[in-house]
């Protein structure tokens, strides 16, 4: 069973490979500016530590006084390095990212709007705000500072691994097999806390549906004296949402501290062979610090998962929510639809039409009419006849699953939307306004008329 859950995992990364692609590729400019800046940055950052052997083994320890200016004088420009390219590196990609978000909540919005309305129907418009506008933050993080400065951090970790290799192999090797634990348990831990954020998002949109439901209906609820059972609604939502929160912390603090405790294994044990090595005189004291010092950059990459893991885990979380939205057949793109509406006339016929929104409770059956242009047809029953539905399939809102809708002789499952919904005028059972004067919303189809 573990096994299979294991595989279906990969899979869903597997998957969201062409995405991650998709979202990479057009900014590889940005990326691979941003990895020649990380590459000199992390390559200036490695003087520092390298010089204490100098220092203490040859202007200390042999009094080679004459090494110290041009020695600091290495760690000022090498830092200088470091601190500018950082910051270039920050204004490329912390901004690159902030447009690939305004990008990719431009994309989703367009994608939803043309969804059909049995979608908006099945799904809260506080989840569909949610997915649009929060689903998308944590993609900052696959191409901003943070992915990058955490290569970067691996980079240097190569880099000092080669260095400790050169100073002191035993040791070197020791922590190495650590370090290596450490890496591995953090990969399986992150990988087991993915559906954890994926689900924090899934109850941040239904909750956040809920309250919007709550507040714009706020009339209805004061007049049926309902607040405290909506109390109780959001509340439940809030203590889910604390739930899943702390279960996240939680796992992320035990990453944590797994990494601490390690990490101090690794101290512990550098100690104590290092000493050992110095007395036998394998090692000289400037070598010990260096190593020390390079060992940091070589265990520095493990904290970074810590912070990096969780906001990896949840840019993918958000992807994958992402990816559902934007996988939705849009309405416009009905292969069925390949007739271009002829001006209307206003003859509508519905010919035997069978409807469901849920299956196995009709709404419509067998519903048959004919209006003629230029009258008035009124369809007249008790809430839940069907009226709204037959308006909303005159609209093309829906498409009946038996029977057949003809306007003009047309039927308008065949029909592209654009051409047949720019000659509709339709005025819905619950009026809509939008944020503006009345003079806009009335001119809401034709704006500028």
């Amino acid at each position: 069973m573990a096994t299979a859950q294991k595989t279906a995992k990969v899979l869903r990364l597997r998957d969201l490979l062409p995405d991650l692609l998709a979202i990479i590729v057009p900014l590889r400019g940005h990326l691979s500016i941003g990895v020649v800046l990380i590459i000199v940055s992390r390559c200036a950052s490695l003087v520092l530590p390298a010089s204490t052997k100098f220092l203490i083994d040859d202007i200390i320890g042999k009094g080679r006084h004459e090494m110290l200016n041009p020695l600091v004088a290495a760690i000022v420009a090498a830092t200088l390095v470091q601190a500018a390219c950082s910051f270039t590196v920050t204004q490329i990609l912390s901004k690159a990212a902030q447009r690939l978000i305004a990008e990719m909540r431009r994309r989703i919005q367009i994608h939803v709007g043309r969804l059909p309305v049995a979608y908006f129907d099945k799904n809260k418009t506080g989840e569909l705000v949610n997915r649009i506008m929060s689903d998308v933050e944590g993609l900052r993080n696959l191409v901003g500072t943070g992915l990058v400065d955490f290569c970067g951090g691996l980079l240097t970790a190569v880099l000092a691994l080669a260095i400790l290799f050169n100073t002191s192999a035993l040791l070197t090797v020791l922590a190495l097999i650590i370090v290596v634990a450490i890496a591995s348990a953090m990969f399986f831990g992150f990988n087991r806390m993915r559906p954890l954020f994926k689900e924090r998002s899934k109850i941040q949109g239904e909750i956040t549906g809920r309250l919007q439901e709550t507040l714009s209906g706020v009339r209805v609820i004061k007049g049926y004296h309902a607040e405290t059972r909506e109390e109780s609604i959001f509340s439940k939502g809030i203590h889910r949402l604390l739930e899943n929160i702390l279960r996240s912390l939680t796992g992320i603090a035990l990453i944590n501290q797994s990494a601490v405790v390690l990490l101090g294994l690794i101290g512990s044990l550098i100690i104590w062979i290092g000493t050992r090595e110095i007395l036998a005189g394998h090692l000289t004291l400037g070598e010990f610090i260096t190593f020390t010092a390079f060992l940091a950059f070589l265990v520095a990459p493990i904290f970074g998962i810590v912070s990096v893991g969780s906001q990896l885990s949840e840019a993918l979380a958000g992807l994958e929510r992402t990816r559902e939205v934007l996988s939705e057949l849009r309405e416009d793109h009905d292969p069925a639809r390949t007739i271009v509406m002829p001006p209307i006339n206003g003859r509508v016929e519905f010919q035997n039409v069978d409807f469901a929104y849920d299956e196995g409770k009709p709404v419509l059956q067998n519903f048959s009419f004919v209006a003629q242009p230029g009258s008035v047809t009124a369809l007249v029953g008790s809430s839940g006849s069907g009226k709204s539905t037959t308006i909303g399939l005159i609209a093309a809102f829906a498409k009946p699953q038996h029977g057949r809708i003809l306007v003009d002789g047309v039927d308008i499952a065949s029909v592209t939307l654009d051409s047949f919904r720019s000659q509709l005028g339709v005025v819905l059972q619950e009026s809509f306004l939008f944020d503006g004067t009345i003079s806009e919303n009335v001119a809401f189809s034709r704006p500028g008329t």
